[in-house]
């Protein structure tokens, strides 16, 4: 599984749109990319920038399918208005994508240990 991070920036004006179209993420653009391999995306604002992040099985190739999908290419469409580039980015990028440097994985709770939780 891949963790991916890049960043996006939304026009000034153009917030509350933004904001308001996830509110009311399409139900089957959802399924799609779960069908894709995405199995955790989060976006996350701080005035006009965003952090998007997501855990994907083989992002190159959640990329190509996106490329191909009707019903991406359709929000893309719909969302295109709301965006500026992000200063940065690099030749080619459409978004500014951003390198892992430090990664903490959980531990999972066995059920012994909860058990020895609930005891206390």
């Amino acid at each position: 599984m891949q963790r991916i991070a890049f960043q996006l920036r939304i026009k000034a004006g153009k917030i509350a749109e933004y904001d308001e179209a996830h509110r009311h993420v399409w139900p089957e653009l959802m399924t799609e990319l779960e069908s894709f391999g995405v199995s955790e995306y989060s976006i996350f604002r701080r005035d006009q920038q965003l952090f998007l992040y997501m855990q994907v099985v083989d992002y190159d190739e959640l990329t190509k399918c996106l490329e191909t999908s009707p019903v991406n290419l359709q929000w893309q469409k719909m969302m295109a208005p709301l965006f500026e580039p992000v200063p940065g980015l690099r030749p080619g990028e459409k978004q500014a994508m951003m390198m892992e440097v430090f990664f903490m994985k959980g531990r999972a709770k066995t059920q012994d240990a909860d058990a020895r939780e609930d005891e206390i």
